[in-house]
């Protein structure tokens, strides 16, 4: 089965795109923003770990949310595939700005500041630090990287079952070839 780390800016897409993708493979969709928005904060962190450790042990899962310095050590080794959504960031701050209005967010208008702040700061400070700890934690992970909506779509209708055809299916870690064409 496999098991893939979705990763991006806020506001790119994540949530969306990988309850589409947890049903397109028949696994389940773990949220960590919906999983971090239960706690108190971040005296909190051992418990949010503990429970990512027990739903990252699966045999199957896609996974959304970057937390990278708190989770990459639990997830990324057991990943088969990281899947990077790239959106530009005017399109990121618009979505976000949007979310609180939206039934059923955990995003409050509260947050709206912070959230711009750190989807201004992505590509600066976010970035390098996850692009390192991917390279610390699953460097011989394929990535596939997505920027528009028509790469999401033919990505959800044929890309991924062309990586597991491939082989890359139960491989968390390994070194595998980035299939070509997708």
């Amino acid at each position: 089965m496999p098991r893939i780390v979705v990763l991006g800016c806020a506001g790119v897409g994540k949530t969306v795109f990988s309850r589409d993708l947890a049903r397109t493979v028949d696994c389940p969709h773990i949220c960590l923003d919906d999983l971090w928005s239960q706690r108190a904060g971040e005296s909190q962190l051992a418990d949010f770990r503990a429970e990512l450790g027990d739903l990252h042990a699966r045999q199957g899962w896609v996974s959304d949310g970057n937390f990278s310095q708190a989770t990459f050590g639990i997830r990324l080794p057991r990943a088969t595939h990281i899947v990077w959504i790239e959106r530009p960031r005017w399109l990121c701050l618009f979505r976000a700005a949007l979310r609180p209005f939206e039934p059923g967010q955990a995003h409050k208008l509260f947050d709206i500041p912070g959230v711009m702040a750190f989807i201004w700061n992505f590509n600066a400070r976010n970035r390098p630090l996850i692009e390192s700890l991917i390279q610390e934690f699953g460097p011989n992970l394929p990535v596939t990287r997505l920027g528009s909506d028509e790469e999401v779509r033919r990505f959800l209708t044929s890309g991924f079952r062309k990586l597991i055809d491939n082989g890359v299916e139960g491989l968390g870690g390994e070194d595998v070839k980035q299939p070509q064409g997708l």
